[in-house]
């Protein structure tokens, strides 16, 4: 058996706890996010986790994309359907049920990410980034030609304010429990189904070719994937319009995706964790840079450029790498004192 068939082999048959320590440090972080409305109303601070928490959403789908070695441009599209089918649905059905409302938004781009990954799941690297990108495109013309349906450039103003139980959620505080509703949903399911299917996951993308030849139906995989990080994008769409109150397209920007595999690659694309502190880290930057006026693109893109250089693996990546090697280091001395205390063989 080669070293590549060994490799495969090992991550399909290794056994571990279900949840990593990133993972509950992930979701121990979102649920925090409850407490803020109780410890200020600074409209300014409730409007930046806001933001935080729907950026850090929606790079869900990008991560998981990136366990399978595929990097994807589609977010901003799949969150324009999460976000136009709540819209359509308070809108125009008078359905204000925050949970029903999630349901859907997780869903309908669930359900059409299936015959589009049918499509262009097939594709690999440059070509894979490239129609992921024209998608989006293509569904930033809808929504602006689809007037009778998402309102054309004018989008879909006025939506009404969710209810829980018959609470209504309209304030700013209660914008922000919805995020974090919407968002700890997210990270919740992103972590179940990255780490059930984890070692799938490792073999598809360190050989998806080998992992196939021993017997993994990597398309079936590649699928799944690609349909749970359409639903989990909705989710991030149906927070945005619920903290605008408004869908529009120019909310859903191609180029907006950009900014979601930032957060990704720089917070650390192997960890859960990564999403969440590349969102906090370049969402806050973004903030401050916002200040300097016609400096903050320039202060924003070194800020990257220096993350990217000095933290190859990301932030998390590289923090954990670095306390492991503090750890060897601990531990090397403990290994050497008992090797002398170790009472020496004779002949």
């Amino acid at each position: 058996m080669t070293t590549a068939t060994a490799t495969v082999s090992g991550y399909l048959k290794q056994k571990a706890p279900f949840f990593s320590g990133h993972e509950w440090i992930t979701l121990g972080i979102v649920l925090l996010a409850f407490a803020i409305p109780t410890l200020t109303a600074n409209p300014q601070f409730l409007s930046q986790a806001n933001l935080i928490l729907i950026a850090a959403t929606a790079a869900l789908g990008v991560y998981i994309m990136l366990r399978l070695d595929l990097m994807s441009f589609a977010v901003p599209s799949f969150m324009a359907i999460g976000g136009y089918t709540v819209a359509v649905l308070s809108l125009r059905l008078g359905v204000t049920d925050v949970i029903v409302l999630g349901l859907a938004a997780f869903l309908v781009p669930a359900l059409c990410a299936i015959p589009l990954g049918w499509l262009i799941l097939r594709l690999k690297g440059v070509y894979f980034v490239l129609v992921t990108f024209v998608l989006t495109e293509i569904v930033q013309l809808l929504l602006f030609e689809a007037a009778p349906l998402t309102g054309g450039s004018n989008g879909l103003v006025g939506m009404p304010a969710v209810r829980f139980f018959g609470i209504e959620l309209w304030d700013n505080s209660h914008v922000l429990l919805t995020t974090t509703g919407l968002a700890f949903a997210g990270f919740l399911i992103t972590a179940i189904f990255t780490r059930r299917f984890r070692y799938e996951f490792a073999a598809i993308e360190k050989n998806d070719v080998l992992a196939e030849s021993l017997g993994l139906a990597c398309w079936k995989y590649k699928a799944m994937a690609f349909a749970v990080a359409a639903g989990v994008s909705g989710l991030a769409g149906f927070a945005l319009v619920n903290m605008l109150m408004t869908a529009h397209p120019t909310s859903f920007a191609p180029m907006s995706s950009v900014n979601y595999i930032t957060y990704t690659i720089v917070g650390g694309k192997g960890s859960i964790l990564g999403t969440l502190v590349g969102a906090i880290l370049l969402v806050s930057a973004t903030d401050y840079f916002a200040l300097r006026g016609e400096l903050s693109p320039g202060l924003f893109g070194l800020l990257i450029i220096v993350v990217t250089l000095l933290a190859r693996g990301g932030v998390i990546g590289t923090v954990t790498t670095l306390v492991r090697s503090w750890r060897g280091k601990g531990m090397r001395p403990l290994a050497d004192g008992a090797a002398r205390k170790a009472p020496k063989g004779g002949a």
